[in-house]
This record gives structure tokens, sequence and C-alpha cells, in this order.
């Protein structure tokens, strides 16, 4: 019997915030700050993976992309337009129909659903590709959450993993920083003792049976005010690309 890993704290925090989702100066806001940053890395990875060409029309065609712990969409919906069949899961219900909504508004095709990894991977669901961003450091099992996202993979598929490292730095920026002095986030958004070094995350994802090939640093530039992909920083937030042989 699969574990649930799903932490109904965290779902609740998430709750409170989904109308919120599309609103750039909102709750979210730090998200919508990053997304450039994490699209990025999503794309460029994927392209390489699969050999798709990003200047072409529809690069992902034919690929099914799970977004797990999609929230409102800010990554599905890049994902479809792109040409990717998109499934956005989330385990927080009310963001299913903001998600649904924004969507129908952008004429785009999404298939959103209010469930777990846990659950599409009892129910058989195989994906091309995996993104799983900024969820484990929510989840009450972080192995056992990893090894459904690795059962939920293609052979040769594809999983893009990205979490905050756990130091004094990523305390002061993503909780002092981000919660407490600029509000970006309501307090308690995220807890610190849940946060995960790049270390502990590349051995929890061999251990749910993943290849690890890559990892960078996402870094903020308060001068600039934008988020860049960083070989040697990963101080605190920071993406990881893992393949299942």
């Amino acid at each position: 019997m699969a574990v649930d890993t799903v932490d109904p704290a965290e779902v609740a925090k998430f709750e409170a915030m989904a109308a919120e989702w599309w609103d750039p100066e909102g709750k979210f806001k730090p998200l919508h700050m990053l997304n450039p940053c994490r699209l990025d890395y999503i794309t460029a990875q994927i392209a390489a993976e699969f050999g798709r060409d990003l200047a072409g029309p529809a690069p992902f065609k034919g690929l099914r992309v799970l977004d797990i712990g999609c929230g409102g969409g800010l990554l599905s919906e890049p994902m479809a337009r792109l040409g990717a069949e998109v499934v956005g899961a989330d385990a927080a219900e009310r963001n299913i129909p903001v998600a649904q909504t924004h969507a129908r508004q952008s004429g785009l095709t999404i298939d959103y659903r209010h469930t777990t990894a846990e659950a599409l991977a009892a129910a058989g669901e195989r994906f091309d590709a995996v993104l799983n961003m900024e969820v484990i450091e929510h989840v009450a099992d972080p192995q056992a959450f990893l090894l459904a996202c690795q059962t939920l993979m293609k052979p040769g598929g594809l999983m893009i993993c990205s979490t905050l490292n756990r130091n004094p730095k990523s305390f002061m920026m993503a909780i002092v920083g981000a919660e407490w002095v600029m509000r970006w986030l309501p307090k308690g958004t995220h807890d610190w003792a849940k946060f995960i070094t790049p270390d502990e995350l590349y051995g929890l994802i061999e251990k749910a049976g993943l290849k690890p090939v890559d990892r960078k640093g996402m870094v903020f530039n308060p001068v600039s005010w934008r988020w860049s992909l960083s070989d040697r920083d990963l101080s605190c937030n920071y993406v990881t690309a893992s393949v299942k042989p």
C-alpha cells in the first residue's frame, strides 16, 4: 500500500492563498519573480533530454508532462504552450478551479486534478517528465514522495526537482526576508527544518531509483531584482535534474 505523503497542515496553507495564484503582486509574488528562471532550467533540460529544438513550433509535442503541486498553473501553462500534454495535480482542492479557470481564459487545454503523486502512481499513470518544484519541503515523507515520483516516470523519463537548502543563509532569506521583512509570503509558509541540502536531496533521489544528472542554484540579485541560474551558488534555492534508467 502506498504511503500518503500529504501533510494536511501544509495543504491548508496553500488552500488559504488559492485565489491569489495569478496576482503577480499578491502572496505568490516570489514565485512569479522566480518563474522565468525556473522555466529556463526546465525547458533546457527537457529539450536536451528528449532532443527537442526550443526554437521550433510546439517543441514538446508528444511529451506527457506532470506538474505535481501545480498550484494555479504557473508552470503547467507554459508547458502546454510548448505543445506538451500536461497533467497538473495538487493536493489543495481549492487550487484546481483557479487553475482550470485561468487555463480556459488562456485558451489552453490542461488536465487539472485534485489528487496526489501516490494516487496517480497507483492508478498506473506514467509521464515523460515530472515537474516537482518547491513541493518536497512541504510533504510529510520526502523519500516516499520521491519514490512515487519515480514510479510515475517512464523509463528514460526526466524529473526536475527544486527546493531550498537548509543553512543559516536560507533561513535569513526565505523566512526572515521573504516572510517577516518583505512580507511576500504569510508567516509560517515555510518550515526551515524541512529544507533539504543538495547532498541530502541527491541521496534521496538515488535511493528512490533515479540517477541525478545536474543541479544548479537559483540566485536572487537584489540590485537587478531578478533571479538567475548558477553553477556554484546552491546556498538557498536550487534545482536538480534526474533520469529514470
